[in-house]
């Protein structure tokens, strides 16, 4: 293992990364390919440098609605996880929350709840309840109760999100805005489904 190679791949994977940003989706592929190849002969198919490539690939295709060609990615990514790491380690979460949001993009709602709850418990579990990326665990899966109009489940959960950002974040952190705002937007969604001024 070459540690030039390794090198090289993240300055890909991060050259990459600077063109999805860009929205220049064609020039960002064959980076991301290049660099998961390199990792992939350097370090070995099941290494946690394979799965991130392998999640930031699905994340290209999902922005470009090539929902077919990531769903198999993120899922490899996940199994590489879960195999290198066991099922609990907070590194699941990316890979989980990748594939969920595939499915929501494809209104796929029943097969992207599973993701989001198992991401809470394992945030839950890892890092502790009051932890930031509990929060936001909370705030993807209530914003799925949202999209379905399962305003009841929704709220409970962002209300949590925004108790743990406030009580470790403070009063007026960018996180607190953003867990208000929820929120006042789910509340906005529950009077304009039932029609009241």
């Amino acid at each position: 293992m070459a540690v030039s190679d390794i090198m090289l791949a993240a300055r890909l994977n991060d050259q990459a990364e600077l063109f999805k940003e860009q929205g220049r989706y064609a020039e960002a592929e064959p980076l991301y390919r290049q660099a998961l190849a390199i990792c992939a002969k350097t370090r070995g198919l099941e290494h946690p440098s394979v799965a991130l490539g392998l999640t930031d690939l699905a994340e290209l295709y999902g922005l470009q609605g090539r929902y077919a060609e990531a769903e198999p990615l993120c899922k490899r990514a996940l199994a590489t996880w879960r195999k290198t790491l066991g099922p609990n380690h907070p590194d699941l979460v990316q890979s989980l929350n990748g594939l969920a949001k595939l499915y929501i993009a494809q209104s796929r709602y029943a097969e992207a709840e599973p993701l989001y709850k198992r991401a809470v418990v394992i945030f839950e579990k890892a890092l502790g309840e009051g932890h930031p990326s509990v929060a936001s665990a909370l705030d993807n899966l209530a914003s799925l109760y949202k999209v379905e109009a399962r305003y009841a489940e929704a709220e409970p959960l962002y209300k949590r999100a925004l108790a743990i950002r406030e009580k470790g974040l403070g009063p007026d952190h960018a996180d607190v805005v953003k867990s208000r705002s929820n929120l006042d937007d789910l509340y906005s969604a529950q009077k304009g489904s039932t029609g009241s001024p």
